[in-house]
């Protein structure tokens, strides 16, 4: 994985209307260009890149949902990048989203950057108090069909109306909402139902 190459796509990536993602933004491109190792997992200062998955529901208005174990909380699927696996970060969050909750996603559609977000992470066993640098890519499910994860305690479709239920994070919020269409400058990564 190359950081440059993360680095044009993070610089390239804009929506004038969400201040807190260009902070993020900017907190992330500091990351890429400035430490020696930003997709290690083992580099708290300032932090490591993450991906998340912003996965679609194949034929309803809802998307992807994931309570995490660990942070027990109501996300989206994502996390570390694995060195010699990953190729870039939609293919981090796309093997995190199947591996936390079984999704079958669409090979076909090719993966949209769809937001960033720069979030902290509770100190926990070896790991200290650090910030994730996510970036959160639109991904189309081809199935309804979920399955699960150790990691995760449950998963399931969530429609736009029921996030307040579920107190998702507005980063989050704001990246469903260009995945279902808001306009936003989203380069692709080559250039509740209950």
């Amino acid at each position: 994985m190359d950081a440059a190459s993360v680095a044009a796509l993070v610089a390239s990536w804009s929506d004038p209307a969400d201040g807190e993602a260009a902070k993020s933004q900017e907190l992330i491109l500091g990351l890429l260009r400035g430490t020696p190792a930003p997709f290690s997992r083992d580099q708290f200062e300032p932090g490591h890149l993450t991906g998340t998955a912003c996965v679609l529901h194949p034929s309803e208005p809802a998307v992807l949902l994931v309570h995490h174990a660990k942070l027990d909380r109501w996300l989206l699927p994502g996390g570390h990048v694995e060195i010699g696996i990953d190729t870039d970060p939609a293919s981090t969050a796309r093997r995190e989203a199947e591996e936390e909750s079984g999704v079958q996603i669409d090979a076909s559609a090719t993966p949209r950057l769809v937001g960033l977000d720069v979030h902290f992470i509770p100190a926990r066993k070896k790991d200290p108090f650090h910030l994730h640098h996510d970036l959160i890519y639109r991904f189309q499910a081809s199935s309804p069909v979920l399955g699960g994860s150790e990691e995760v305690r449950e998963v399931f479709w969530c429609g736009v109306d029921s996030f307040d239920r579920f107190d998702v994070p507005a980063p989050i919020r704001r990246a469903v909402q260009r995945s279902f269409g808001e306009a936003v400058n989203s380069p692709s990564s080559a250039s509740a139902h209950r």
